[in-house]
């Protein structure tokens, strides 16, 4: 039920009496003066007043009748109606005759003026209400009431989305600058901030999106994009909550085995993020042994040509040009490569589980 505070009571008589000559009062449902031009008499309470809300309609004291009652002077009090709803009383000071003309007038302002705070509070309320479900609605245990909740409010569960996680630097409002903006720009985006510098933005279907000159955009806005990363779109609410998953074992990966790249696609990494969530199960740890090898033997320089020959998919020219050397140096790494590790880069099933175990080890960055 909408209330009356003294803010927005003071508030309706400070207009009112900028163009009355006479003093204005407003009163709560029980008859306390909680706005008035006369400041000695807030918080007092109001016998005419009272009168309107056990009768519900107009009451007009004059000056015979007011001598009769306790603190009230002669005048118009009127019922303030929301919704059809009592919720209040303006109360106009002078002899009825005389001030009359003026109650409708200012009645009808001050309800304008309650409708216009009413609907702020609401929308307000759903704002914060909407950013409270978005939080709920990626998580896997989301119960199904919050799912029509957010109907009701508009936020179209069932719209097919691409989740995209963008982590942004800490102790800045950032992430809550670039939801916004997104939120303006992409119509029906769910923006939701996790550990303050994630934020989740989940983007309706639409046109394409030039996720390079995106970044640029937040670059130019001064929002410095640290990583974004991207999945594929999906069909629906569950798979979305899947795919946001996906979205952070992406980003950690990125973290550790790309961190210089900022853009990441998961339809390029998804068999290596796959392996990279699953790192600490022991069976993947025995596939990860091989690259264990080359670690342990200070191999740092055989384990950047191994990502390189992966990078170029096994080029040989390319990778050799990349890493500044001889086509001839190349192979006599990759010979000790399989030396150290036991794994052959040219023969199929070893050459899988070396890529596979250098998606599962982070990169060690010069320092």
């Amino acid at each position: 039920m909408f209330a009356l505070d003294h803010a927005l009571a003071q508030d309706i008589v400070d207009r009112a009496m900028a163009i009355l000559p006479c003093n204005v009062n407003v009163m709560d449902y029980l008859g306390i003066i909680i706005g008035s031009g006369e400041a000695d008499r807030l918080y007092t309470r109001h016998e005419g007043a009272q009168l309107v809300l056990a009768n519900h309609r107009v009451v007009e004291i004059d000056s015979q009748t007011a001598k009769h009652l306790s603190g009230v002077r002669p005048g118009v009090n009127l019922p303030l109606m929301l919704d059809q709803q009592l919720v209040g009383v303006l109360g106009i000071t002078g002899e009825p005759d005389e001030v009359r003309v003026y109650g409708e007038l200012v009645k009808m302002t001050a309800e304008m003026l309650m409708e216009h705070r009413r609907q702020q509070a609401d929308q307000q309320w759903r704002h914060q209400r909407s950013e409270d479900l978005l939080s709920r609605l990626l998580l896997t245990d989301c119960p199904d009431s919050l799912v029509v909740e957010a109907e009701h409010l508009g936020l179209q569960p069932q719209l097919p989305r691409q989740a995209v996680l963008i982590e942004l630097p800490a102790n800045t409002a950032a992430a809550e600058h670039v939801s916004a903006w997104l939120n303006v720009r992409y119509s029906n985006s769910w923006c939701t901030v996790r550990e303050s510098t994630l934020l989740y933005w989940c983007r309706a279907a639409g046109k394409e999106r030039d996720d390079v000159l995106l970044m640029e955009q937040f670059e130019e806005q001064g929002w410095p994009v640290l990583r974004m990363v991207t999945v594929e779109q999906s069909s629906d609410l569950a798979t979305l909550r899947q795919a946001c998953t996906a979205a952070r074992d992406l980003l950690d990966y990125g973290r550790h085995v790309h961190p210089q790249q900022r853009l990441l696609r998961l339809s390029v990494y998804r068999l290596a993020v796959l392996f990279w969530r699953y790192r600490d199960d022991w069976l993947a740890q025995g596939v990860a042994d091989p690259i264990a090898k080359l670690q342990h033997s200070n191999g740092s320089q055989l384990l950047e040509t191994l990502r390189s020959w992966f990078d170029y998919s096994g080029e040989s020219q390319a990778c050799a040009d990349a890493l500044g050397i001889h086509r001839n140096s190349l192979r006599y790494r990759l010979e000790k490569v399989a030396e150290i590790s036991g794994c052959d880069p040219y023969l199929t099933n070893d050459l899988l589980r070396l890529y596979l175990g250098i998606q599962m080890t982070p990169r060690v960055v010069a320092k």
